[in-house]
């Protein structure tokens, strides 16, 4: 829990900056929620060697892009004390503390203070790639689940699997700011198979982030959720992590649910993830969408006879139209939609990812709904996703959905 609150004025804030940058102790910070529109939506530091020299990398988050540069210590310093009254939120990860700065909007500042919770690493150019779970350090699921020896280290085979379980929480971590760290997070995983991926988010949540979590794996095979229930049991993990055997459809959950998971549920069971996700007004949603065969069959369109015409073109062609046309609809609903690589090409055909943060209500819903609309009349398709959130569609356009 957060403690040593410390009420703050512009000399405490700079002293504070001072203070972090001369005991050398800063592992990374991240500002958020800026007061202007026009600045960076999300700005990251980190510390990297170039050359042996220490310098801060900002990366700057602008819309979809991604924009880097490196600062001296000296010009990180001033950068900071001149730009961070701009951002709502800062938290600042160091060796000794972890510090969260709140500004409200008459500039009213406050410091909350709790123990370290991040490894230093420098990162240096051309280095070896620093995952969130690191080899060496023995994590008593990955040994359970057979890519871990006791001794930390990655069984070969299970490389591919180590990091798609990192690459994972890489795209978890940058949403956690959604989140009240003071309030239960709950979260559902749709489809979760044997769960590497649910027992990775519980170990980096609460064993490494020391959230409060309830965490639900649902699955259709019987004896999948018996060993997964049992393996939760076994490592300790029952408080925040339960599995249940169900189908996607017929889930009802006593709460509404926070952040809502379905990683390679087929066709339009996806879909139907999405729709519970939506209904339950879902902070976070992380799908990475499998099978798409629904699209394929309704697609018609003249003008794309030459693609259309070969199978293999318009499996491809459709499963892209369908990402597409769901990131869109999401849109429409509230949510600020990435289509992401979940993991390189070389290990699965099957590697996007959409990830959809909610937001208040856009200025631009018409826009967006029309240009749905647009594309669906293009390729003469109605998505399943658009049938099951019917009201909700309606409640957003203000408009009859037909």
């Amino acid at each position: 829990m957060w403690w040593n609150l410390l009420r703050m004025d512009k000399p405490d804030l700079i002293s504070f900056i001072e203070k972090i940058f001369e005991e050398k102790s800063l592992i990374s910070a991240i500002l958020s929620s800026p007061f202007e529109k026009t600045a960076s939506k999300k700005v990251t530091i980190r510390p990297i060697i170039l050359q042996g020299v220490t310098y801060y990398q900002f990366t700057d988050q602008i819309s979809a892009q991604a924009l880097h540069k490196n600062l001296t210590l000296q010009h990180c310093q001033e950068w900071l004390v001149h730009h961070l009254t701009e951002y709502k939120q800062s938290f600042f990860y160091t060796k000794l503390a972890d510090y969260q700065l709140l500004i409200n909007k008459k500039s009213k500042m406050t410091l909350l203070k709790k123990p370290a919770s991040k490894l230093a690493v420098v990162s240096t150019h051309n280095r070896v790639k620093q995952y969130l779970l690191q080899e060496g350090v023995p994590i008593p699921f990955l040994i359970h689940l057979g890519i871990m020896t006791e001794q930390g280290k990655i069984i070969a085979k299970k490389n591919d699997k180590f990091r798609q379980i990192n690459r994972f929480l890489e795209l978890v971590d940058d949403v956690l700011l959604q989140f009240d760290p003071q309030k239960k997070i709950s979260i559902v995983d749709f489809g979760c198979g044997k769960a590497y991926l649910t027992f990775a988010l519980h170990h980096y949540l609460k064993c490494i982030k020391n959230l409060n979590v309830d965490i639900v794996g649902l699955d259709l095979k019987a004896e999948v959720i018996a060993y997964c229930q049992s393996l939760a049991e076994k490592l300790g993990y029952q408080k925040n992590l339960r599995f249940e055997l169900g189908d996607i459809h017929s889930y009802q959950s006593r709460e509404n649910v926070d952040m809502v998971i379905a990683l390679h549920a087929c066709d339009t069971a996806t879909d139907a993830a999405l729709e519970k996700a939506i209904k339950w007004r879902s902070k976070v949603v992380l799908c990475a969408p499998c099978c798409q065969h629904e699209l394929y069959n309704q697609m018609e369109n003249q003008l794309f006879k030459p693609l259309l015409k070969h199978g293999i073109l318009k499996e491809r062609f459709a499963a892209l139209a369908t990402d597409a046309l769901r990131a869109q609809l999401l849109e429409v609903l509230g949510y600020q939609t990435q289509v992401l690589e979940f993991i390189d090409m070389e290990h699965t055909p099957k590697n996007l990812l959409i990830r959809a943060v909610k937001k208040p209500k856009s200025e631009n819903v018409h826009l967006l709904w029309q240009a749905y609309l647009e594309m669906k009349k293009a390729l003469h398709v109605t998505p399943s996703l658009e049938k099951f959130v019917q009201k909700e569609l309606s409640e957003s356009t203000h408009r009859k959905v037909d």
